[in-house]
């Protein structure tokens, strides 16, 4: 039976109990270090040893794992940005990191953080490789299938997802009749969901991407239930995803909910041909 550690920097959300859980199915000896007002306190069950850390204390986090003989690492689970700037309690080597940094951007900072982890001998692995059945599979996978005018818009959406992601300014944005509705800022996925879809009027079109040079170590986009509830409240039909670069949480209740609401969901071939005619060929079109 494996015996080795490894620590989890846990946030909010389900992703952190399911990497717990699957862990311990595999026999690694659990050390955590949850973040205060974040992650879930049941994690501390599924843990051989729990500590609450605050955002910014890293010295604190760094000498939790070495007292623990933790190695390796992952960085899973949501932060509320809003809290970045209202509940953090960065050490002097917080401050050091960030004064090193060529920019305070989301990825840079989590680039700069693991970087450093890496540097004390922490090596970071990717949230998904305890799970990679959660990875959205290439193809429709609703009843519902994009019509024609919703391909051009799903085109367009991830086309300009990608130029947002260039900025690191967010991973989701909404999209009708060729026009942006709304993009993803520090309010987070649902929000955006709610502000496009209410401009929508029912056509809009919602897509969510990893950033271009996203680190898929750690903060991959992530879509599940909540996802498709949200987009029934603005009145928004399709969703489109791209393939192995985005975590699905509860994929079939959450398919069989969007074929309750009539909403179509497609994860997108990032190596395949992105203009709509080339994704048609794959998940087929509704006219």
């Amino acid at each position: 039976m494996n015996h080795e550690s490894i620590g989890i920097i846990a946030g909010s959300g389900q992703f952190p109990l399911l990497f717990a859980r699957a862990a311990r199915e595999k026999g690694y000896r659990l050390v955590t270090a949850a973040y205060v007002n974040e992650a879930d306190p049941v994690l501390a069950e599924h843990s051989d040893v729990f500590e609450w850390v605050h955002l910014g204390q890293v010295r604190k986090l760094v000498r939790f794992f070495k007292g623990n003989d933790v190695r390796q690492a992952v960085m899973i689970g949501a932060i509320q940005k809003a809290r970045m700037f209202t509940d953090i309690r960065p050490d002097i080597q917080a401050i050091l990191l960030v004064a090193k940094l060529r920019a305070t951007h989301d990825d840079i900072i989590l680039r700069g953080f693991a970087d450093y982890l890496e540097q004390q001998g922490i090596v970071i692995r990717s949230s998904t490789f305890l799970l990679p059945d959660l990875l959205a599979p290439a193809g429709c996978w609703t009843r519902r299938k994009p019509k024609r005018s919703e391909w051009s818009d799903i085109e367009l959406g991830l086309k300009l997802a990608r130029e947002i992601g260039k900025l690191d300014i967010g991973q989701c944005i909404v999209v009708a009749g060729g026009s942006v509705l709304a993009v993803e800022a520090i309010d987070g996925t649902d929000a955006t969901i709610l502000r496009g879809g209410g401009l929508g009027k029912g056509n809009a079109v919602v897509v969510k991407i990893a950033k271009p040079h996203q680190d898929l170590r750690f903060d991959m986009p992530a879509v599940g239930k909540q996802t498709i509830e949200t987009m029934h409240r603005a009145n928004a039909g399709v969703l489109a995803v791209e393939a192995g670069k985005t975590v699905v949480f509860d994929r079939k209740d959450m398919i069989d909910l969007a074929d309750r609401y009539k909403i179509a969901v497609v994860a997108v071939d990032p190596q395949a041909d992105t203009e709509a005619d080339s994704a048609i060929e794959t998940t087929g079109m509704e006219s």
